[in-house]
């Protein structure tokens, strides 16, 4: 399941955040690279555990639970702080899979990586090439969203960031362990959120079938969910 968010920032938080990040300094990108990324990462990154990093990657969680769109797909258990990086020209990242666990050595915290998750920070326009290509069952998928947009797609997936041939690709790119691990049921879970909120737009909250319909999806979250 691959689910594109708009306006996860809207253009004014991105300038600021650009503002913030253009003038720090940025490290080699392989520093967070498994073994096997490794070697076919080529990009810079703001240095994980740096106070940029962690001030700007705080305010884009908390961006993300005031977003229904991205609870809805995510069903967010644990979310791995964000990290950021650049690519310039010449720079891209090779065809890989992300590490199946991920810990982060200022917090201890460790988490399934269910979800990855690409939040633009450069404008289609200002870069040449840099797609993100993210391969499933039926095929190959590129995105290259506006900036303050995301996109969420299965971490078992392989994909790569094409390479960019003018300007810079810059973004912020994070993990999800979600409280539903099957991807099966994570998927008819976020259906039937969007179903039951199309109906409220609709009907209203008071209908007694969507009240019915809430019910479902509760019991199915308690049935599905760890924690």
């Amino acid at each position: 399941m691959l689910i594109c968010i708009p306006d996860m920032l809207d253009k004014r938080d991105v300038a600021d955040f650009r503002a913030i990040m253009d003038a720090a300094e940025w490290q080699d990108g392989r520093s967070t690279a498994g073994a096997q990324s490794a070697m076919v990462k080529n990009n810079e990154q703001l240095p994980p555990d740096g106070a940029t990093a962690r001030r700007l990657g705080e305010s884009i969680v908390s961006a993300l639970a005031n977003n229904p769109l991205f609870v809805s797909a995510a069903v967010p258990l644990r979310i791995f702080p964000p990290l950021f990086n650049r690519y310039g020209v010449g720079h891209d990242f090779g065809l890989h899979v992300d590490n199946s666990i991920r810990g982060d050595p200022l917090t201890g915290l460790r988490i399934r990586t269910d979800l990855s998750v690409t939040l633009f920070l450069s404008e289609p326009e200002d870069y040449d090439g840099g797609e993100l290509v993210i391969e499933d069952q039926f095929g190959a998928h590129e995105v290259k969203l506006p900036a303050g947009h995301l996109v969420l797609y299965p971490s078992s997936s392989l994909h790569l960031v094409r390479p960019v041939t003018r300007g810079a690709r810059v973004s912020s790119f994070f993990w999800v362990q979600s409280m539903i691990h099957d991807v099966q049921a994570r998927s008819l879970i976020f259906d039937l959120d969007q179903t039951i909120q199309n109906l409220v737009a609709h009907l209203g909250k008071g209908d007694a079938e969507i009240v019915r319909l809430t019910g479902i999806y509760h019991n199915l979250i308690r049935h599905w969910a760890e924690l």
